[in-house]
């Protein structure tokens, strides 16, 4: 079987691929020598070149080769008219090549549809807020453009819009996804505190060790309405929440009265960082260190109940003296405890013995709106936030330890298992 001169085997109807020829201007050399824009110049007039080529031989394939009669054509060229495409993350004029149907109607030339496609855009706008460009700065971001050029969706104001729908439109896709086939057996729940605001965030961490930003709850406090609200939320949604899970939890009371109300089957576990942090600050300078070691070392034991006796010693002793660090070492002690109680140990004790993998997440969310210098509303700030979420789990690594998640889940399940027994 010939080959044909395309290189394909003849019959089999393969075309060979279009060729696009251009025609640099001599006067166009010049503008490599500028040291600021001459490669970009050339670049731009390049791709304007390469663009017009592609069009025209869209339009050939609609209308057939120029200049030869065709009665049964189903299409004629029509001119052309002044157009717009992305690029670098503006908007930029071009001449668009038209196209019309015989009977009525503009055709669209695919090449062109590609060209002024906006997701460039948007992507560009949203990384450039990402790595702390602020609006009224983003034109200054973009490499100039060649002398004689205009350029639009560049001003403050222009990507402050497209910002707020962007945002607005991932958030809204966000808070509506289901739930139901994420395996999250830990939600880790804390707040950010924007002046009058709080924002109540559920992280997730499902059976493989995968973290899932899960939701996220607006309000004055962390009170257990908002709380509510939010599991209501992840239940509406999808997730289980009738199985037993793990709660990572600092002290706010309200936060473990919502989810024990919410979850009967939750298992809660207090963050062991923010409970020694809260003893300490009862307590002298001079005294801290010493009783900083007491508390590690009882968070180290694997037995929780020796842990228990050894904590309720220190609170003892600490009774006479400093009243107010021995009461707040005695609340809630028992869920500071419960990964002990569970057997978890190692690497993946040490990950969720605090919420210092929310906090990490609040870090994050905190440097993407270091630019924000007001906030208007609720509403901004639940989008700016949606946003900062949005780049972050990108980024987000399994937790440490996940290997011995598995374990977990079967001491989870065992504490359902021992409930049950225990009322039956």
């Amino acid at each position: 079987m010939k080959e044909s001169r395309t290189g394909s085997v003849a019959g089999e109807g393969l075309a060979s691929p279009p060729v696009a020829t251009v025609q640099l201007p001599l006067p166009l050399w010049d503008a490599v020598t500028t040291v600021r824009e001459g490669f970009f110049a050339l670049c731009i007039a390049t791709g304007q070149q390469v663009l017009a080529a592609l069009m025209e031989h869209d339009r050939q394939q609609l209308c057939g080769p120029k200049n030869v009669p065709n009665p049964a054509r189903t299409a004629y060229r029509a001119g052309s008219a002044t157009g717009e495409v992305t690029l670098g993350g503006r908007r930029v004029p071009v001449r668009r090549l038209r196209a019309r149907r015989a009977d009525g109607g503009e055709l669209g030339l695919p090449s062109f549809a590609f060209a002024t496609a906006r997701d460039p855009l948007n992507a560009r706008t949203l990384e450039a807020i990402a790595i702390g460009v602020a609006t009224r700065k983003y034109a200054r971001s973009l490499d100039p453009l060649p002398t004689g050029w205009r350029q639009r969706s560049v001003s403050k104001s222009a990507v402050s819009r497209r910002f707020v729908a962007l945002s607005a439109t991932r958030l809204t896709a966000w808070l509506a996804q289901p739930l139901g086939d994420c395996d999250v057996r830990i939600i880790v729940i804390d707040g950010l505190h924007f002046r009058e605001h709080v924002i109540l965030l559920a992280l997730g961490v499902d059976s493989q060790g995968q973290k899932h930003v899960l939701a996220l709850r607006e309000g004055s406090t962390e009170n257990a309405t908002v709380c509510r609200a939010l599991l209501t939320d992840l239940r509406e949604r999808g997730l289980d929440l009738d199985r037993p899970v793990l709660f990572v939890v600092d002290g706010a009371p309200a936060l473990r009265k919502a989810i024990r109300a919410a979850c009967p089957r939750a298992v809660l576990h207090r963050c062991q960082i923010h409970k020694r942090r809260n003893v300490l600050e009862h307590l002298p300078e001079a005294m801290r260190p010493s009783v900083r070691r007491a508390l590690e070392d009882a968070y180290h034991l694997g037995d929780a109940a020796l842990a228990e006796r050894r904590l309720a010693r220190l609170a003892a002793g600490l009774e006479a003296t400093h009243p107010g660090a021995a009461h707040s070492l005695r609340e809630g002690l028992a869920d500071t405890l419960t990964l002990q109680r569970l057997g978890v140990s190692g690497a993946l004790y040490q990950t969720l013995r605090s919420t210092n993998m929310i906090e990490n997440l609040n870090g994050l969310v905190g440097h993407f709106t270091r630019n924000v210098r007001r906030w208007r509303n609720g509403g901004m700030l639940v989008r700016w936030i949606g946003a900062a979420i949005d780049d972050a789990q990108g980024r987000f690594r399994k937790l440490r330890g996940y290997r011995d998640l598995a374990a977990l889940i079967r001491a989870l399940d065992r504490t359902a298992m021992d409930s049950r027994k225990e009322v039956a």
